[in-house]
């Protein structure tokens, strides 16, 4: 058979049986050839556009069968991994059925009685959950008004069958979920007198009675005063309770007037305190209070003056008393502050003259204080470096160091001739005499140049206070209370220059420049705390600054 023949057989099979199935037909030459058996035909020798397609076909049916094979595992596994997302997933695509979920659930549990649950699970939390998918369904509303009833229901049950602490919790609940106010509070007046009948009120007052007797007043749970309370938390009503509480007030209240007397004031006011918690209209409060008022005014003129004076212990003491009354006391604060930086100056000052054991045990009180004051880090730096320094001294050969002192002791004179007492810094007479002090404090030519120039370091103070160049007098007095000490001149110095910067600060407030009058205030506080008219400006300036 020609191929041309062999292809038209192949292209136009002949019609089926009549019994409609695909036999075998005779072809022109003779051969039996399969109708539609189109995977068995011969190609080999047909068009190749033919061959072509027929590859294509092949190409596609393989690519269906592997797509098959591998794409419906991979489907499985996929289905597999989405199995414990299931919930959330129709949550998602389905959230009115979440909602009808979660009150159906609500209501399963709100007929078992379980009305809230720390794990979600009670019907408080679950109408709670269903409202926040939806806060416009009224059937949540009503299932929790429907748990405040039951709450009630409990609580009663709870009250007629002594179990107080759980028809408390039980009150508390229906109180949250804004149950009517009358009908808690008649079932929680019936609770406080069933609690009363069940403590045996009677006793609980004949020990308190024998406890205030015995001078305990407080401080335990079997003292007059906590007794006394737990009565009246059950009875309000009760007179013999009522007398003997405002009676153990009244000696809580004389005690406390006593420690104020004897300087304690952190325990007068802490008596005070517990008075005014326990019954804040105690007929004796109102003078306590101004008594405890009056004292503290008075401790803090009396740590204000220790600071002035330097006595640093005290002045600490009473402004930490101040803050232990009053956490939020700004002014004892800056007091305490003002202390912290005293500590740290007699720090460097130690420290310049080597004598590091007591620089650093000033250091160290000034860390207590005032941890993070800025005067503080720099005290701290400086003996760093003075140890640096001592160090190097003390590998130098002793001709080295005497050279060295005397070619110091020759420069400071030469400044002090040209009037730089304390400019330019690293050159003037002050700076020199300094370096000199930190080689030989206690040297006899060190000592002579050091009083040979507090004069100096006197006049220049006066000299640019009178002239109201404050930036330089406040030079000049550092000066003086490195050569002098904290003495009482020097004090009664800084005492004056603090005030001209609170007339600075008045000044720059009355003209509407905040920030000028702030940092006149702060270095009439670092000067000198307890100045005459600094609270005053202080309270200015915090109005002005609340105003802005």
């Amino acid at each position: 058979m020609s191929l041309r023949q062999r292809y038209a057989v192949a292209v136009n099979p002949a019609p089926p049986s009549q019994s409609g199935s695909d036999r075998p037909y005779p072809a022109p030459d003779g051969r039996i050839e399969p109708v539609g058996d189109w995977d068995r035909l011969r190609f080999e020798d047909a068009p190749q556009h033919i061959v072509d397609k027929h590859a294509a076909d092949q190409r596609a049916r393989t690519r269906r069968r592997f797509g098959l094979r591998i794409g419906l595992p991979l489907l499985a596994l996929v289905l597999i991994a989405l199995i414990p997302l299931r919930q959330p997933l129709s949550d998602w695509l389905w959230p009115e059925t979440r909602l009808q979920a979660l009150r159906q659930q609500a209501g399963v549990a709100l007929s078992e009685g379980k009305l809230t649950s720390p794990d979600g699970h009670g019907a408080r939390e679950l109408y709670e959950a269903a409202l926040a998918l939806d806060p416009d369904r009224g059937d949540a509303r009503q299932g929790l008004t429907r748990v405040g009833a039951m709450a009630l229901v409990q609580a009663r049950q709870a009250i007629d069958g002594g179990h107080f602490d759980f028809a408390r919790e039980r009150l508390e609940l229906a109180r949250e979920l804004a149950t009517p106010r009358d009908q808690v509070e008649a079932l929680a007046r019936r609770l406080r007198e069933r609690e009363a009948a069940h403590a045996g009120l009677d006793r609980l007052v004949a020990q308190a009675a024998n406890a205030r007797a015995q001078g305990r007043l407080d401080g335990a749970p079997d003292a007059a005063l906590p007794l006394y309370l737990r009565v009246l938390e059950l009875q309000p009503q009760r007179n013999d309770a009522l007398e003997g509480r405002d009676d153990t007030l009244a000696d809580l209240l004389q005690q406390a007037r006593q420690a104020l007397e004897r300087g304690e004031l952190a325990r007068g006011a802490q008596g005070i305190a517990r008075v005014q918690a326990a019954d804040p209209g105690h007929a004796d409060l109102p003078d306590a209070l101004s008594v405890l008022e009056r004292h503290v005014e008075q401790r803090r003129r009396d740590a204000d003056q220790a600071l002035r004076r330097q006595r640093l212990d005290r002045a600490a003491e009473a402004y930490l008393d101040l803050l232990a009354i009053q956490p939020g006391d700004e002014a004892a604060r800056r007091g305490l502050i003002a202390v912290a930086n005293a500590h740290a100056a007699l720090s460097e000052r130690y420290a310049a003259d080597f004598r590091f054991a007591d620089a650093q045990a000033e250091l160290e009180r000034a860390r207590e204080l005032a941890v993070d004051a800025p005067a503080v880090t720099l005290a701290h730096q400086h003996l760093d470096r003075a140890r640096e320094s001592r160090k190097r001294f003390d590998q130098e050969p002793p001709l080295a160091r005497r050279q060295s002192l005397r070619r110091l002791l020759n420069e400071a004179a030469a400044a002090e001739q040209r009037g730089d007492l304390l400019t330019p810094p690293g050159d003037s007479a002050y700076d020199k005499l300094r370096a000199a002090q930190a080689i030989a404090p206690q040297d006899p030519a060190v000592r002579a140049a050091a009083a040979r120039l507090l004069p100096a370091a006197r006049r220049c103070f006066e000299t640019e206070l009178s002239g109201n160049r404050l930036v330089r007098a406040s030079g000049c007095l550092d000066a003086r209370r490195a050569l002098e000490g904290a003495s009482a001149p020097v004090r009664e110095a800084a005492t004056r220059l603090a005030q001209r910067w609170i007339a600075v600060g008045d000044e720059r407030l009355g003209a509407g420049e905040l920030h000028a009058a702030r940092s006149a205030l702060d270095s009439a506080r670092r000067l000198d705390p307890g100045a005459p008219g600094l609270s005053e400006l202080a309270a200015r300036v915090q109005a002005a600054a609340a105003a802005n």
